[in-house]
């Protein structure tokens, strides 16, 4: 059996690691110039299923490595104001793993056969019933499935699946990071809060490593290379809907929203990675009618994207990874065949995906109350 993955995020690699450890020849195809032509590396937390199955996905030697590049992290979930003074509660507290985005993909590249500037135009089922996907600027390559986990805007669902689009939430945010000093050390009760005033939410998020990564790699799994990367705070502003940005920066369009705001605070923002900080739209993808049966099927944020406020969107596509990887095991050893395993992915899929997206939504109105969620 051949897979043809299009999209190099967390879930397609997963995927394609996965498969790979079961023998089953996995091709990735990313339309991005070079593997690190973007930032791509703010915290994830991740709950019980999501790190589960990023786990089984990966080679059983590299788990040491992987359970010393995650942290335990623990959150009171309080919201405060501008001062940090304590005035509610976004409900009750939560522990969960928490691991670097940009590490964990590293992590996951090791060992594939990734293509990339590979711009999918389309594809074609052929009458053997394989599948050929079509590149602008390589030559087609045939598999007996083609995965699309190829994001928001995804050109494969464009196909399978035009009918099912985006949705603009109309909110948007700017997310950064800033390195994690001692004298970020009182800031430590608004870890895993918000902290509200003047129509804004501000979300922070402490990344701290049990072993720094790249460390961690050379003493663990020498074939593996991880960034270079140290402890630090993930910040994120929720931004009222359409609001102007004014011609910007990113850290400026935050500290224009900060007047008065507690010294720390602004502190943080103010000694941000100026190129790891980014203004981003919220969009969702809702999961509608199913496609005809076939050797196409999607995966992640191109099927089912949510609000990153469900915090799910990460662990829902690292289950479908997982999901969609047994099914094919199954198909691949002969115990049924390659379109009804499939269609049990998909079966299965839509309907955690489905909700998913609709309890990330639910929880949006809590950071941008103006949202648009019809």
């Amino acid at each position: 059996m051949r897979v043809s993955v299009v999209g190099a995020g967390l879930g397609g690699l997963a995927l394609a690691q996965g498969l790979r450890g079961a023998g089953i020849e996995a091709d990735v195809f990313e339309r991005d110039p070079g593997i690190a032509a973007r930032f791509q590396g703010y915290r994830l937390v991740l709950n019980p299923v999501g790190f589960q199955a990023v786990r089984d996905c990966l080679p059983t030697r590299w788990h040491p490595l992987l359970g010393e590049i995650v942290m335990d992290a623990s959150a009171e979930q309080l919201i405060l104001d501008p001062q940090l003074n304590e005035i509610g509660r976004l409900g009750a507290g939560r522990t969960a793993i928490v691991v670097d985005r940009q590490v964990l993909r590293h992590l996951l590249l090791t060992g594939l056969t990734v293509h990339t500037d590979a711009v999918l135009t389309g594809y074609d089922v052929m009458a053997d019933g394989k599948v050929q996907a079509r590149f602008a600027r390589r030559d087609p390559a045939t598999a007996d499935l083609l995965v699309g986990a190829d994001g928001v805007t995804s050109a494969v669902r464009g196909v399978l699946s035009p009918q099912t689009t985006p949705t603009d939430t109309g909110v948007r945010f700017v997310i950064g990071r800033t390195p994690l000093t001692d004298e970020f050390a009182g800031l430590s009760k608004a870890y895993g809060s918000k902290i509200t005033g003047d129509g804004v939410s501000l979300l922070l998020g402490a990344m701290r490593f049990r072993t720094p990564p790249k460390q961690a790699a050379e003493q663990l799994a020498p074939e593996v290379t991880l960034p270079d990367i140290g402890d630090y705070v993930r910040w994120a502003m929720i931004l009222p809907p359409n609001g102007s940005l004014e011609d910007l920066t990113a850290q400026d369009a935050v500290l224009s929203r900060m007047e008065g705001w507690h010294p720390q605070l602004r502190a943080l923002i103010e000694q941000a990675d100026p190129d790891n900080s980014t203004l981003l739209s919220i969009r969702v993808v809702k999961p509608g009618e199913r496609w005809a049966s076939g050797p196409v099927t999607l995966l992640g944020d191109a099927i089912h994207a949510t609000s990153p406020t469900g915090g799910n969107g990460a662990n829902t596509a690292l289950r479908d990874a997982d999901l969609l990887r047994r099914c094919l095991i199954e198909a691949n050893e002969g115990r049924q065949d390659l379109l009804s395993a499939v269609d049990d992915y998909e079966r299965k899929m839509f309907e955690y995906g489905t909700e998913a997206v609709r309890s990330s939504l639910e929880k949006l109105p809590a950071f941008a109350p103006e949202a648009k969620l019809s």
